[in-house]
This record gives C-alpha cells, structure tokens and sequence, in this order.
C-alpha cells in the first residue's frame, strides 16, 4: 500500500511591518512563535545551514553536524517545522528540509520599515 506524504500547510505572511501599527494579539501570538523558536543558537544554525544550502533544502546528512546528538538535531528541527519555519520531504531514507520563500518574505516584511505612502 502506497501512502502519500501529509501536505504541509502554506506560510503566509502574518503581520505588516512592525513599524506601521501594532501586532493584534494574534499576529503577536503567531510571530512569536517564530522567534521563540529561532531563539535557541542550534535552531538558528540549522535554519541557516538550510536557508543558505544550495538549492534552497538540505539533507539531514548534510546539516546535522551542530555540535549535539543526532536525536537532539531532530527534535529541533521538528520545533522548526511546528513553528512553520521549515518544511520537509523524506526521499527514501533520508529526511530533506526547505524554507519556503513566503516564510523568509514574511520574516523580512515584519522587520523592515513600512514603505511611505
């Protein structure tokens, strides 16, 4: 029997420049959950490694070396992927993360200065 994989949902932007008005309690809720989970220097390596490997996405393999075990990587790349962060495909026996454009977009617009109008 055949499954097919779970479709992850789609990352859409949660909040206008900080700069523009203030985060309903929703918004503030949902971003901080973003940076709660960017919050801890292992996360933040393995975001990096995966946002900047070529192509976008990166095999476990080729991220996992962070300096903890290989248990401690997974759980934190699964608090990633809860935060809506990453994204990820298993390909045979080997686990492949992205970051999807609209999560970088997203993050990029909350911290930049509203345009003027």
């Amino acid at each position: 029997m055949r499954t097919l994989p779970l479709l992850e949902p789609v990352v859409q932007p949660c909040c206008p420049p900080l700069t523009e008005r203030p985060l309903t309690a929703e918004e503030a809720e949902r971003t901080a959950v973003m940076f709660k989970a960017l919050g801890d220097p292992v996360r933040l390596r393995l975001f990096s490694a995966v946002v900047s490997h070529e192509g976008g996405e990166a095999c476990v393999c080729d991220i996992s070396d962070v300096g903890v075990s290989q248990p401690t990587v997974s759980h934190h790349l699964k608090k990633l992927k809860e935060a809506g962060l990453l994204s990820s495909e298993r390909r045979g026996t080997w686990v492949y993360y992205r970051v999807e454009p609209a999560v970088l977009a997203a993050m990029g617009q909350l911290l930049t200065k509203a345009a003027a109008a």
